[in-house]
């Protein structure tokens, strides 16, 4: 495979997305989350967010944020109560220099830039730092609502309104088709409405499938996913999923999926076809244990756990109980 060098697009050393995240085999997280970005109410200034989408966690607990209905891509160091722009400018107009709701950032830090999914502008984008006039189109023609990047720097794109996700290599605008493809439907071959992906080393691609309330598994080069979790639409089941967004796998081969519908996240010990929840009530709220449509989920490299908050306009970070550390 092709990797993506520093001069043309993400690098594979500098790429962050929970990169350097602790092995999480039986942790658990403190109750308790604490709003490391946004607040409780949506605005536009730098001490606010407006509905939040996708999250990316840097080594030193930065985080970065597609900042979706404010048209930008903000920074929040560890403490600081406002962010800073560091990619458009809040400008909704369709411009090639400009973005428009982007749905999820993927921070390369060994060119100081971002790789977007400028959802509004049908593109997925490589923006330097606060460079709006620089930005270069990397995949044109797509619909995408999540980013993904493997251990070789190829570029996976999750097409919500395609109901695939495809890999582009370097230079690539075309990609390969590797989850669904077949249109929308239920089978195993098929996705409907995807929204979030983790590819793991192996190439594995993990995907939310929305449409279908179900958490599939992509073999490399495998015609057909594998079901994970969920697949039963609005069961009765109280761990049944429900429009599943942000998903993670750990090196245990644990899932994590944020449960859109019913304001919690989920996780699923290899093998696991029961689940269980590790934050959040199950309810839509504003608490310091509660979401109103959580979006997506990262890690840093203690272990502790970040979710986009996106009705309620914020970030919560959710500390890992180090009591429980192995």
């Amino acid at each position: 495979m092709v990797q993506i060098n520093e001069a043309e697009g993400l690098s594979n050393e500098g790429k962050s997305k929970s990169s350097s995240v602790p092995k999480l085999e039986n942790a658990k997280w403190v109750q308790e989350g604490t709003t490391v970005a946004g607040g409780k109410r949506w605005g536009t200034g730098l001490g606010d967010l407006n509905f939040p989408s996708g999250i990316d966690v840097d080594d030193d607990e930065t985080v970065y944020i597609a900042d979706y209905s404010n048209n930008r891509v903000v920074e929040w160091k560890k403490g600081a109560t406002t962010g800073k722009v560091v990619a458009g400018d809040g400008d909704p107009r369709n411009r090639v220099d400009r973005l428009r709701h982007p749905k999820d950032v993927i921070y390369d830090k060994a060119t100081d830039s971002f790789i977007i999914a400028d959802e509004g502008n049908r593109r997925v984008i490589r923006c330097p730092r606060q460079t709006d006039l620089s930005i270069q189109t990397l995949i044109p023609g797509v619909d995408p609502s999540d980013l993904a990047i493997d251990n070789d720097g190829n570029i996976y794109v999750c097409d919500h309104e395609a109901h695939e996700v495809k890999r582009y290599k370097q230079g690539e605008t075309v990609g390969t088709i590797v989850a669904g493809g077949k249109g929308k439907g239920v089978h195993l071959n098929q996705l409907s409405h995807p929204t979030c992906i983790f590819v793991d080393k192996d190439h594995s691609v993990y995907v939310s499938d929305w449409g279908n309330h179900r958490v599939v598994k992509w073999e490399k080069n495998s015609r057909e996913g594998i079901l994970i979790a969920g697949g039963d639409g609005y069961s009765r089941d109280p761990m049944a999923l429900a429009d599943p967004f942000g998903v993670f796998v750990d090196e245990s081969d644990t899932v994590y999926a944020v449960d859109w519908k019913k304001h919690r996240v989920v996780c699923w010990p290899k093998g696991d076809t029961q689940g269980s929840v590790i934050v959040g009530e199950g309810k839509d709220g504003n608490g310091s244990n509660q979401f109103y449509h959580p979006m997506d989920i990262a890690f840093d490299r203690q272990g502790n756990l970040y979710i986009s908050d996106y009705a309620n306009h914020r970030i919560q970070k959710f500390h890992r109980n180090t009591n429980n550390i192995q």
